[in-house]
Order: C-alpha cells, then structure tokens, then sequence
C-alpha cells in the first residue's frame, strides 16, 4: 500500500467516524427534544384538566394532551428514520 492509498483510507475512516458521530449527535437532540415535547405535552394536559369546567372538558384535555406526545414521539422517530435511511 502506496502512501496516497493510506491517506485515502485514513480519510474514508475520519469521515466515517465524523459521519457516525453526526448521526449520534442528532438522534441524540431528536431524543431530548421528544422528551420536552412530552413533558410539555404532560403540562398541558394537566392544566386544562385542571381547568376544565366538566368531565368533558378534562377528557378532551387528556385526549389532546396525549395526541401531543404521540405526535412528539413520531417526529422524534421520523428524524431517526431518515438519518438510518441516509446511512
């Protein structure tokens, strides 16, 4: 192996480890940002049922709330699906 063919594959494994660490980082803040949808979703919900002036009123405040870490949880794994996709 030639000295260009070694800085070839030095690179390739440099831009394979920064590529890695990239799609880590990001999962990683797909993560904690579901985790602050959620719990934001959870504080919601909790104040409109709180506040809601009937059984109504607290259902549909509980359904939204968790529509909300559905929807937190799906966007969190769509962003992880399309760095897997990417890969």
């Amino acid at each position: 192996m030639d000295s260009s063919s070694s800085t070839i594959l030095s690179n390739h494994k440099n831009t394979s480890f920064v590529s890695r660490l990239k799609k880590g980082c990001i999962s990683f803040a797909a993560s904690i940002q579901e985790g602050f949808r959620y719990v934001k979703a959870f504080f919601v919900g909790q104040a409109k049922t709180i506040t809601a002036r009937n059984e109504k009123e607290a259902s549909e405040a509980e359904l939204e709330a968790t529509k909300m870490q559905v929807e937190a949880a799906d966007a969190a794994e769509d962003i992880k699906n399309k760095l897997n996709k990417s890969s």
